[in-house]
């Protein structure tokens, strides 16, 4: 309590209350505790910063609410284990010890003040504050996934505007999927062919001797037919490729016809409005008209 100044209770009542406890705690002198596990402790806590709010309110001086945090403490020591009507006799005559730092409207104000709530709770102020429990306490951490930070409202779009966006953007996506896979088809073909023709000259390497006219015209009839058959499957390849490549793009061109209108257009200024009366009241008559026939 010797930490305990004026100064420093006015400091606690102008901080917030999770930063004016702590700063409490410090002129207390009391060393730092587990909020969850020492219950207790930080149910005192409470109980003194509360005693400090309660006197500032009714106009106490700062020098009178250091003796309040004083008398509280004081009392909730004095009255462990008392029965009410002890607590109510060790109350008064606390009171009428301080009687002379305290004028009567301040004391009376004090002795109100721990008789609506300290007198009144007692008993659960002496199950929580006088014996020691057993803290059954499991403890878990989760983590909590905010939502993501939204687009500001002007950059948003038409739901159906932003479906056909997306729609777009897929097929535009394939179409490029497409074409990369061409591309990585044909080469591996072309690869292909290149081990082909190199194996097939290995082997006649192996075999070279003289060839007659016959035998030459077989080898380069071989050679041309491993060209013929590499180069109709790239041709195959790229046809497949080009029909997915074309259907893709009719499909993006559907879409783009049919796209949504992002807004609904809207008619400013007067003439405009005489416009759409005009329109509006011809469309009436001839529709009238034609009921008419």
């Amino acid at each position: 309590m010797a930490l305990l100044t004026p100064q420093g209770v006015k400091r606690v009542f102008q901080c917030q209350k999770p930063e004016g406890r702590e700063h409490l705690r410090r002129l207390l002198n009391w060393e730092q505790f587990d909020e969850v596990r020492d219950s207790r402790r930080s149910i005192l806590l409470d109980t003194l910063f509360e005693s400090i709010n309660f006197a500032v309110g009714k106009g106490f001086p700062w020098v009178e609410v250091v003796k309040v945090v004083k008398f509280t403490e004081e009392l909730l020591e004095e009255t462990k284990g008392c029965s009410v009507t002890e607590a109510v006799t060790t109350l008064g005559n606390k009171l009428r010890d301080y009687q002379g730092q305290f004028n009567t409207t301040h004391l009376l104000a004090l002795c109100d003040y721990f008789y609506f709530t300290f007198i009144h709770h007692y008993r659960l102020y002496q199950y929580v504050l006088g014996q020691d429990r057993e803290v059954n306490l499991t403890v878990t951490h989760l983590e909590v996934c905010a939502p993501p930070q939204p687009l500001p409202l002007a950059e948003g779009k038409d739901r159906d505007l932003w479906k056909h966006e997306q729609q777009v953007a897929e097929l535009s996506m394939a179409e490029a999927q497409k074409r990369i896979h061409m591309l990585l088809l044909k080469e591996a073909l072309q690869l292909k062919q290149e081990h082909m023709l190199q194996k097939f000259l290995e082997v006649s390497e192996r075999h070279s001797q003289v060839l007659n006219r016959e035998e030459l015209e077989n080898l380069i009839n071989e050679a041309i037919h491993i060209q013929i058959e590499a180069l109709k499957d790239v041709l195959q390849c790229e046809i497949q490729a080009t029909y997915d490549i074309l259907d893709l793009k009719l499909q993006k061109k559907t879409l783009n016809l049919n796209a949504p209108i992002p807004f609904p257009l809207s008619i400013t200024g007067q003439s405009g409005q005489d416009e759409s009366l005009k329109f509006n009241k011809a469309h009436k008559e001839k529709k009238a008209k034609g009921k008419k026939k």
